[in-house]
């Protein structure tokens, strides 16, 4: 086909369907209410499927003046711009002509329906009655004996989701049902599939669609993506005309279109147009404010950026998990992603940093880093489609870190659990991604958990967290001074030059505990009006701290943590003697056995 030369991709894989003969209804998903760049003097669609050679833009080229529209208006004006009649629907505003932005256009097409579908004051609008008469309108111009007469028609369905909804046949009521059959029935006709008429259905998530739909082999689901760097800079050039963007921004268009991943064309249009309005420029700092909540708005609340303000060297002990962080930190950096892991699993007993290590890698890489927060919802299809939409997102910031704090919970597994096959569907997802190599070194996943052994196999396997780091209480009395003197850094809490005491790694004090112990020593030289923590106060902070009565928990959380270790080097001394010995690692699977049977009792 002859496209012009800035026709989005999913446009022409619609072209390339539809003009197989083999497609005439199609669902769109994904970023569907942004922006779409609309070249100018491109003649639309004027053949009919596997009959004629299709010409969808005659005076396409590559020096075009791009205009900005959207969707249903770049379908009415440039996909279907030739056709006959374009139709519009969604259950708010009911059925109504779309012409785009032609005004001619737009009143012969009122003119032309009127005597097929009555004036258009007169058109139902509940969504049975609208079906219904689409179904007449398109039969009787099936039937006209001359191709005169017989129209091009497309009609757009806006928000389908409302149309078609997902979830069980059972559950689905008789409106439901009927209009899912009629969708149905359009797209295997083959009368209408040799004549020029085609259906766009809408939605944001393709999980809120029924199955059903999707799954017929007569049906094209297309995913409009979030625009790629090329678009994004082409959008700013055209936005900051000339020097403008210059007292927009601290960046060139170029540079703005690559820390800009991740953003849709309305998100830089509301930047640049705030900096406009507010006649404040837009630098670095406050770049990447609006980008953070612009991101999180977009998805919905579903992922939380995190804006480390430390590095690996903060981090103390685990000096064999720190080196290779660091090492694959710096290549990662570098730009030498075929070397990176797909992800890593931070395993360990409560209290041992985890959520910490993973902020400090991402600060050690310098890229966005985010957390998934609950995306788990009450309504059928509805998780799904969270995901989905935050999976899109990732895809297109990459380098990116994600944090999954409690993976054992956040996962789900390959069972159903009595939640109707949405935690089967969420591994599914999840481990789809994790296991796609196009996205090593652009999406680092973080699984962070106490309880590793909970995790599905596929999830921890080579290929997907394929290095576990194992994180454990401190063993010697250095680690364990190391430690009270980094809590006291990230707390502000000023020792004295021999404030420290000595404590014994038996007491099994975890980096939490030592935490705790410091600020406990701050409270008390603040309530003796002191500005510095002495030793007294530690020493009796010590004395008073009452550790967790859960011992069996944490030795349980201990001992898979180091079954999980994919590298000896990461375990602590005592721990590798006993994985290392003959027989030790199938000891070990016999006490975790044991003490997970005493705490199920």
């Amino acid at each position: 086909m002859d496209l012009p030369d800035g026709y989005p991709a999913w446009a022409r894989e619609l072209a390339d369907r539809y003009f197989s003969g083999t497609t005439c209804l199609f669902v769109l998903n994904g970023n569907v209410h942004d922006l779409v760049p609309a070249p100018k003097g491109a003649t639309p669609v004027t053949a009919t499927p596997a009959t004629t050679p299709a010409t969808l833009a005659e005076n396409g080229s590559s020096e075009r003046d791009d205009d900005y529209t959207t969707l249903t208006e770049f379908l009415a004006g440039q996909v279907f711009g030739a056709w006959d009649v374009v139709l519009h629907y969604d259950v708010s505003r009911g059925l109504r002509p779309l012409a785009g932005r032609d005004p001619q256009r737009l009143q012969a097409m009122i003119k032309l329906l009127a005597g097929r579908l009555g004036e258009a004051g007169a058109w139902p609008r509940d969504p049975d009655q609208v079906l219904q008469a689409l179904d007449q309108f398109i039969e009787r111009n099936l039937v006209e004996d001359s191709d005169a007469r017989r129209l091009r028609i497309a009609i757009v369905f806006s928000y389908a989701q409302y149309l078609v909804p997902a979830g069980d046949l059972a559950a689905m009521a008789r409106g439901e049902a009927a209009r899912l059959v009629r969708f149905l029935s359009w797209a295997q006709n083959p009368y209408i599939k040799r004549s020029n008429v085609a259906f766009c259905l809408i939605a944001d998530k393709l999980s809120e669609i029924n199955d059903r739909l999707l799954e017929s082999p007569h049906v094209a689901t297309i995913e409009i993506p979030l625009p790629s760097r090329e678009e994004r800079e082409s959008f700013v050039i055209r936005a900051g005309v000339g020097d403008e963007l210059k007292t927009l921004t601290d960046f060139s268009a170029t540079e703005l279109a690559e820390l800009s991943s991740g953003l849709t064309l309305v998100n830089l249009d509301v930047l640049l147009s705030q900096a406009k309005r507010s006649k404040r420029r837009v630098d670095a700092d406050r770049f990447r404010t609006l980008k953070k909540a612009m991101i999180e708005r977009q998805c919905q609340g579903l992922v939380e950026f995190v804006e480390p303000r430390h590095n690996l060297d903060t981090v103390v002990g685990h000096e064999a998990g720190k080196q290779r962080l660091s090492e694959d930190a710096a290549w990662i950096s570098r730009g030498q992603i075929d070397a990176a892991p797909m992800g890593y699993l931070i395993c360990g007993p409560v209290g041992t940093g985890k959520t910490f290590l993973a902020e400090c890698y991402a600060g050690a890489i310098g890229v966005p880093c985010v957390k998934l927060r609950n995306f788990r919802s009450k309504y059928v299809g509805e998780t799904e489609g969270n995901l989905e939409q935050v999976l899109t997102v990732l895809r297109s910031l990459g380098p990116v870190v994600v944090i999954i704090d409690e993976a054992d919970a956040a996962l789900g597994s390959r069972q159903s659990e009595g939640d109707s096959g949405t935690s089967s569907r969420v591994f599914s997802m999840i481990a789809s991604q994790m296991g796609d190599t196009r996205y090593r070194g652009k999406i680092v996943w973080m699984l962070l958990t106490c309880r590793p052994d909970l995790l599905p196999i596929d999830i921890k396997r080579q290929g997907r967290a394929e290095v576990h780091i194992p994180l454990l209480y401190p063993r010697d009395e250095a680690e364990i001074t190391a430690m009270f003197v980094s809590m006291a850094r990230k707390n502000k809490v000023p020792l004295a030059a021999d404030a420290i005491p000595t404590v014994s790694p038996e007491r099994g004090l975890s980096g939490a505990d030592i935490e705790s112990i410091a600020l406990a020593g701050k409270r008390a030289a603040l309530a003796a009006k002191r500005t510095e923590v002495t030793r007294a106060d530690l020493e009796q902070a010590l004395s008073d701290f009452i550790p967790s009565a859960q011992g069996l928990e944490k030795e349980l959380q201990e001992i898979a943590a180091v079954l999980e270790c994919t590298q000896v080097a990461f375990l602590t001394p005592d721990w590798k003697a006993k994985v290392t010995k003959p027989g030790g690692r199938a000891q070990l699977q016999e006490r975790f056995v044991a003490i997970r049977q005493l705490l199920e009792e």
